[in-house]
Order: C-alpha cells, then structure tokens, then sequence
C-alpha cells in the first residue's frame, strides 16, 4: 500500500470538530499557542461559544477558519507519526499547503500558525472580486472563455467537471453565463482569492515568508503552483510565495499521485472534499478520511 497524505482548506470547518481531540496529547498547548498568536479564544470558536466584546468570533471568518483548521488538522497529523504511520507523498489543498508543510517538518506549529494569522487578515482585507464555483461542463469551452475575458480565472481547478472560478465581479459572471454547465454556484467569500486581485495581498505575504527559514521536508510535498514533487525548502517557499495569486491545481495533483504509484489516498481533516474529488478522478486508488480521534484508533 502507498499512501498519500493530504489535507483540506477552507470550506470544511464545522463546529465542534475539535471536540473529539480534546483529549489527544498537546491538543491544549496548540489551541493556546494559537490563541496567543491570535489574540482570541480559538477554542471557543470552535464550539461556536460566545465571547464577549470579541468581534471575531464565527468560525467562517477566514481569520478564524485558516487557524482553526491547521490546528485541528495537525494534531492528527502528530498523532498519526507518534503511531508511525508513514506516507510517500504530501499534498493540501489552498491553506491544506500550510498544514502539509507542517506534516513533513518544513514548519513548526507556531510559524505555520503565525503565517496563517497573516495569510488570512490579508484575504479578509482582500475586496474587489468574487468567485463562483461550476460544474459539468466542456473543458475547451471553459478555457476559450477564460481565454477571452480579461479580469476571470481558474483559481481552484479541482478536476474535469469541477473547478472555481475567480476575478471580477462581471467577468466570473460573464464565464459562467456563457459556460454551458450543470450548475454554477456563487461562493460567499470576501474577495477573488487565488487571482490577480490578490497582488497587493501576496506582496504582503511574500515579506512574512522572507522572514522565515523553510527546512528541507522529510516526504516530498506537491505544491499548489506547481504539483512537482520536491523536498527543497527553498523551493517550497518560492512556490508558496505564488500560490495567493495562482490556481490551485488540484487535478493535475490527482495525476501526479497516480503517477507516482499511490494506491490509498488519506484526507486528513474534517469533512470528505478532496476524497470525493479522488473518487471520481483516480480510479482504482481507495480514499480514506481521518476526520476525529475515532479515526485514529481511539
């Protein structure tokens, strides 16, 4: 069995998903980390409990869910290594990238947590633009369109039937008009992520990564600019660097792991996003989920 390791991002935050890992060795220490970096109970966010006088506090705020999910999603991940548990390759989808650097020691918990503190204000602070996911559709067709309109691009192409558009307003909207499609769904976000809207944004960010030293990684990592697998720290910071203004390439990802021999694909994190995408798009590689401390055996 070769196993691929990946992790989600936004969109599969739930309330009380930490829950079942209260009990997992550091699970404390890694919220209170996260809620001094933060300056709020993150804990609490996650159960969805009221904090007085705090003004963030819904667990959907992207401030909130970038956090959230790395601590949750590492905290598996450091217990699936204390059981041993070994994967060939890793890969994570958008803020799912950090945790995965996270995952093969390129990063330690707190400077993870302290660019996600910095990733997720600049994209709360990010206007201008929207994003509308579609679905069914010819592939040439949704490049020609691309092709054509000036302010619209693929930010999350996460298989031949699905991807998400980003960009303008009037040129996502002109996409997906003109796209003939099963559906297309507008997204409730607050600005065209994955975009060139995102510039001023991955500026700012570019300057935080800069500050920090990204260790070689001990499994090769597939990044979402470029689903080329490398262990060169340097190499992944570049990528990174890239990646607020870049689509996530998630299917040639897909292809990549098929490629290089995974037969069982394991979605660390809540929910089941990327291992519904494996199920239509890598046949014969079997999906698993570790989603709570049940998944790990206890």
């Amino acid at each position: 069995m070769t196993i691929a390791w990946v992790f989600p991002g936004q969109g599969s935050q739930k309330l009380g998903m930490a829950n079942s890992l209260l009990d997992l060795p550091g699970s404390m220490d890694r919220f209170e980390l996260a809620s001094q970096i933060l300056g709020r109970d993150l804990w609490k966010i996650c159960n969805g409990e009221d904090i007085p006088n705090e003004q963030i506090f819904d667990l959907n705020d992207t401030r909130n869910t970038q956090p959230a999910l790395f601590v949750v999603e590492s905290l598996l991940v450091d217990d699936l290594k204390r059981q041993e548990r070994k994967t060939k390759i890793i890969a994570g989808h958008s803020l799912g990238e950090i945790v995965g650097l996270y995952a093969a020691d390129v990063l330690d918990a707190e400077k993870a947590l302290l660019l996600l503190k910095k990733r997720s204000e600049l994209m709360a602070e990010a206007g201008g633009g929207s994003m509308i996911a579609v679905l069914g559709f010819d592939r040439g067709e949704l490049d020609d369109l691309i092709r054509e309109t000036d302010d619209a691009s693929i930010a999350n192409d996460n298989s031949e039937s699905q991807v998400v558009l980003s960009g303008s307003p009037e040129g996502v909207r002109k996409v997906a008009d003109n796209l003939k499609c099963k559906r297309a769904i507008p997204l409730k976000v607050s600005g065209a992520f994955h975009s060139i809207f995102m510039t001023e944004a991955s500026k700012s960010f570019s300057k935080e990564l800069d500050k920090l030293t990204f260790k070689d990684a001990q499994v090769p990592v597939l990044s979402n600019v470029d689903p080329t697998p490398t262990l060169k720290g340097d190499i992944l910071k570049e990528r990174l660097k890239k990646q607020m203004t870049t689509g996530v390439r998630w299917r040639e990802t897909m292809d990549v792991m098929k490629n290089e021999g995974i037969t069982t694909m394991v979605e660390i994190g809540p929910g089941n996003v990327l291992s519904g995408l494996a199920k239509r798009s890598m046949k014969g590689v079997l999906t698993s989920q570790v989603s709570n401390a049940s998944d790990l055996g206890y």
